[in-house]
């Protein structure tokens, strides 16, 4: 793992192509009013937006995580993040499963504020004038690194007016090109009333779905500039890489599965195409050297590395039916 090689290279670029682990046929995302996303080049081709940056990102985070130990995965112990509790102690959430990050409603519109204004008292000198991003990266990086590569908007005018925000360093999408449609569908069906109220979820309901075939590939976009422009040690840099360069690894070994009909692997070379001469770790390398990397960088962290978060919900907004709730963020790049 030469990390020299990266020293005067603004981007990591790495794109893999990848096959249905059975069959052809593939599901790609939906969008609400669009349906599929599908466009076409400029010299005719029929392309598909398979998976996107967001829901990359999500995934990337996934895989970090150990569900059946609720904790994180094993090469990774010692990160810090900010896990949620309920009153009585139950886990809730964590900021390595949510998809805003820190900037989760349920670490940050708690009625605790315990967290809260510890940010809040941590990020103060950027109440006025320009943000100073060493700083609000160097608080990040102390609460949960994770942040400085999927990006954050921490969108709350307490918080130096609602301005800190940081893009994604770490981006993937995957998409399809030379595509055409497979239709298919299928009936709900109901043995017991075939003629019922499907609007209440009777009777036989047929349906109809559009599935793809085409040559997909997923594209990797390390930022290194954006990372190395923290003004960051060396040992921390390197960590943040690392953790980058395992992300795309595991999710290339365990983050296939999309969705049921959208099951993939690897069919070919995982290519660096930029620079030249620069090589992808291989996973069993980085869960090796993670560990001694973490422990570099422990007097840059919380302590306890873990920050726990009492969850109270708050009073929210009334909706239609008087109930409290809150309005549910559309899925959109919130660190753009």
């Amino acid at each position: 793992m030469d990390m020299s090689k990266l020293e005067n290279e603004p981007r990591i670029l790495i794109e893999v192509p990848l096959k249905p682990v059975q069959g052809t046929r593939f599901q790609p995302t939906g969008f609400p009013d669009l349906g599929a996303a599908t466009y076409q080049t400029a010299d005719g081709r029929q392309m598909l937006l398979v998976e996107s940056a967001q829901s990359m990102a999500n995934r990337m985070e996934t895989v970090c995580w150990d569900e059946g130990k609720n904790d994180l995965a094993e090469p990774l112990t010692g990160l810090p993040y900010v896990v949620v509790k309920d009153e009585e102690g139950a886990f809730v959430t964590n900021s390595m499963l949510e998809s805003h990050r820190i900037n989760s409603p349920y670490i940050l519109e708690s009625e605790d504020k315990t967290f809260f204004n510890l940010l809040q008292g941590e990020l103060d000198a950027m109440k006025k004038g320009a943000v100073d991003v060493g700083k609000l990266a160097r608080t990040l990086l102390k609460y949960d690194p994770n942040t400085l590569l999927h990006g954050v908007f921490l969108a709350k005018k307490d918080l130096a007016g609602g301005r800190l925000r940081l893009p994604r360093a770490l981006s993937a999408f995957i998409e399809a090109t030379n595509v055409t449609v497979a239709p298919s569908g299928g009936v709900k069906m109901d043995h017991v009333d075939p003629q019922g109220d499907a609007k209440k979820g009777f009777g036989h309901v047929p349906f109809h779905r559009d599935e793809y075939t085409g040559d997909i590939k997923v594209y990797f976009n390390i930022d290194v500039s954006q990372i190395r422009g923290y003004g960051f040690e060396k040992e921390v840099e390197d960590l943040i890489l690392m953790l980058a360069f395992y992300k795309i690894r595991k999710t290339l070994k365990d983050g296939l599965r999309l969705r049921t009909a959208c099951d993939l692997e690897i069919s070919g070379n995982v290519t660096v195409t930029r620079p030249d001469g620069f090589s992808l770790p291989e996973l069993d390398e980085l869960e090796q050297k993670l560990p001694a990397a973490i422990i570099a960088c422990e007097g840059q962290f919380a302590s306890p590395s873990i920050t726990e978060v009492l969850y109270k919900p708050g009073k929210g907004k009334k909706g239609k039916k008087g109930q409290d709730e809150e309005q549910e963020e559309p899925e959109i790049d919130d660190t753009e």
